[in-house]
Formats: structure tokens, sequence, C-alpha cells
């Protein structure tokens, strides 16, 4: 049970910043909603990329 819920914590953590970050730059919702699905992708991408 632990292990699931730090798991989804984790998933809805990454789609939270990957949105933030999104929303940030671009100012649109349609890239937010993307980035918010690939979520930790997304902040890894960017990381590496700033």
């Amino acid at each position: 049970m632990a292990n699931s819920t730090t798991t989804s914590t984790g998933i809805s953590l990454g789609a939270a910043i990957a949105v933030s970050i999104s929303w940030s730059l671009y100012k649109s919702i349609l890239w937010a909603i993307l980035h918010g699905i690939f979520g930790w992708l997304y902040v890894i991408y960017f990381a590496f990329t700033r």
C-alpha cells in the first residue's frame, strides 16, 4: 500500500512541476496539459536543456 501511494504521489508531483514550468515559459493551457501528461520526462528535459 505505501509503495502505491509513493508512486502515485511521485507521478502527481512530476505532473505539477511540468505544468508549472510549461505555464511559466509558454503561457499556454494546451502546452501545460501536454507537458503535464509527460510529467517527469518534461522536467528532466527542461533540466538538461536549461
